[in-house]
């Protein structure tokens, strides 16, 4: 394993869909692949790129799904959040 891996604050380089990661962590939004219409509403609640999000939980059918930004829970439709992708951020 890279020494780097292990280091804090490591931000891993390939982005995935914010919806791939685990619950409870903690990972930086690198892209936003909505459709124009509807980038600037989750722009306006704080989800854009360098932000830190953590994913909280899904809802009990799998939608939507409940994210931790800038100090506040949002909830966002799932084909939203997999829109979103991130980079997870190693070690704290």
């Amino acid at each position: 394993m890279d020494s780097t891996l292990s280091q804090p604050g490591f931000v891993s380089t390939a982005p995935q869909p914010l919806t791939s990661i685990a619950l409870g962590a903690t990972a930086t939004v690198a892209e936003i692949n909505l459709p124009p219409d509807q980038r600037p509403r989750v722009m306006e609640m704080g989800l854009i790129a360098g932000t830190k999000v953590q994913l909280v939980r899904f809802a009990p059918m799998g939608d939507p799904v409940e994210i931790k930004l800038r100090g506040y829970n949002l909830t966002i439709r799932k084909h939203e959040a997999e829109k979103i992708l991130v980079r997870m951020t190693c070690g704290g």
